[in-house]
């Protein structure tokens, strides 16, 4: 038979108990990671199929812009020109904040890798400022007229980020037109 001391049993309930405090007061860095909710993601979506990069490159408007993140339109007179050369694409862009009482144009672009030259409406943006893959998706055009885009960015230390443009050749779209492409 063995004797168990005062002590030990003391000894004992206080290791036990700071283990249990250990487990409690843990960040949560042990925990097994969880899914991201479904409003987190990005949606799936399928590029355009049978796409001619080509036929796409050029001027366009833009009709419409939205933006997961912005709660009211901040741009107007949106332009887009889009180029490509060596497995990129470029868009270069020109735009006003609306909220601007002297309209000043301002100026930007996006680059893009196609990732694979089997679905050209798919690119990834090639900036590595970015802080996930950015994917963009050509979603439908008919080149001469108007076409759809979609850009989407998971982010770890925020929502997703998504944005869609709905462009033109020519400054407006007929009514009709617009309420088909939604």
């Amino acid at each position: 038979m063995v004797r168990v001391t005062l002590h030990a049993r003391s000894c004992c309930l206080l290791v036990a108990l700071l283990l249990l405090l250990l487990l409690l007061v843990d960040d949560g860095a042990g925990q097994i990671p969880r899914r991201r909710p479904r409003n987190d993601r990005c949606p799936k979506v399928r590029a355009m199929r049978n796409f001619g990069l080509n036929a796409m490159m050029g001027s366009w408007y833009v009709i419409q812009y939205f933006a997961s993140t912005e709660m009211f339109p901040e741009y107007g007179c949106m332009r887009s020109s889009f180029v490509t050369s060596d497995g990129y694409v470029t868009m270069n862009f020109t735009y006003v904040f609306l909220d601007d009482p002297l309209a000043t144009f301002q100026q930007g672009n996006i680059t893009w890798i196609i990732p694979n030259y089997g679905q050209p409406a798919h690119w990834v943006h090639a900036e590595s400022s970015y802080e996930e893959i950015y994917n963009t998706y050509v979603i439908d055009t008919d080149y001469r007229s108007w076409a759809l885009i979609m850009h989407c960015a998971e982010k770890t230390k925020s929502q997703k980020y998504l944005s869609a443009l709905m462009l033109a050749r020519e400054p407006t779209l007929g009514q009709k037109v617009i309420n088909g492409l939604r």
